[in-house]
C-alpha cells in the first residue's frame, strides 16, 4: 500500500523480489481502491507517507486501510507496516499516535532491540549495531492491547512492535535509499533545521555515506519477512 509518490517500496521491493515475492502496489494516493480483505495475496506491506494516522477526514483511503489492517491481523496473515504503516496499525488496533514532543526524527538512528526483539521471529534478523533511516513527526505513544515493543529509539519512543502473531511495525524506513531520502528533504514542507540545530540539507550526505551498511542490515529484514510469508513455520 503506497500513500505518496515520494514513498515507494524502493529497496524493500528489490529485496522481496530477490526472495521470490512479487509486489502488487496499490497506489492509494492515485485513487486505487483499497481491498477489504487480503484474498489472493500472501501478505500486506503498508508504506510511509506525510499524513497522520488519524487524518481520516482529510485522506479518504485511511479508514479503509485501517479496516484492511485489522482484517489481516485478525486472520493471522503476515503484515509489515513501515513508518506511517506502523502508526496506522497501532491506531487501527486500539493504540494511540501523537506528535513526538521531542520533535522530528530525521536521518540515521540506532536501532535498539528490546529483549523481546532479540528473540522475535522477524526483528531478530537485525544485526547488532544497525542504524536505520528515520523521518517522522509522529510516534506511537501507546501500543494496542497485546502488542509488544521490539525496539526503542534513542528518545525512548517505540521504534518497532509486534501487533499480532504475524504482524509487525517499524517506525524507521528500511526501504529508503539515499536517493529517496534526499527527495524527502527537498520537499517545500520540510523544516530546514534538524532538532539538533544542523541544517537538514546536510543529512542526506550522512545517509549516502551509510549506503552499504544500510543495505547490508535491512536486506536481512526483508529476506526474513519473505521467509515468514512463504514458509512461516520454518523460521524460529
Amino acid at each position: 500500500m503506497q500513500h505518496e509518490e515520494e514513498c515507494p517500496p524502493a529497496w524493500f521491493g528489490e529485496w522481496l523480489g530477490e526472495a521470490g515475492l512479487g509486489l502488487d502496489v496499490v497506489l492509494a494516493h492515485e485513487g486505487a481502491a483499497v481491498p477489504t480483505r487480503l484474498d489472493g495475496y500472501d501478505a500486506l506491506l503498508v508504506l510511509g507517507g506525510g499524513m497522520g494516522a488519524d487524518d481520516d477526514d482529510a485522506v479518504a483511503w485511511l479508514p479503509a486501510t485501517k479496516r484492511l489492517i485489522r482484517s489481516v491481523v485478525a486472520r493471522r496473515q503476515p503484515f509489515l507496516g513501515i513508518c506511517l504503516g506502523h502508526q496506522l496499525a497501532a491506531a487501527a488496533l486500539g493504540g494511540q499516535v501523537v506528535t513526538n514532543p521531542a520533535g522530528r526524527a530525521s536521518g540515521l538512528t540506532p536501532v535498539r532491540l528490546t529483549d523481546a526483539g532479540e528473540t522475535d521471529r522477524l526483528l531478530s534478523a537485525v544485526p547488532e549495531g544497525a542504524v536505520a533511516v528515520q523521518w517522522n513527526n509522529d510516534i506511537v505513544a501507546t501500543l494496542p492491547p497485546g502488542a509488544v515493543r521490539l525496539a526503542s529509539a534513542p528518545d525512548g519512543t517505540v521504534q518497532a512492535a509486534r501487533f499480532g502473531a504475524a504482524a509487525w511495525g517499524v517506525q524507521f524506513h528500511p526501504e529508503a535509499s539515499p536517493e529517496v531520502f534526499r527527495g524527502w528533504t527537498l520537499k517545500p514542507s520540510t523544516p530546514q533545521t534538524h532538532h539538533d540545530g544542523r541544517p537538514v540539507r546536510h543529512i542526506p550526505a550522512d545517509v549516502e555515506a551509510a549506503r552499504e551498511g544500510l543495505r547490508w542490515a535491512w536486506c536481512r529484514l526483508a529476506h526474513r519477512f519473505a521467509r515468514l510469508v512463504t514458509s512461516p513455520v520454518s523460521v524460529a
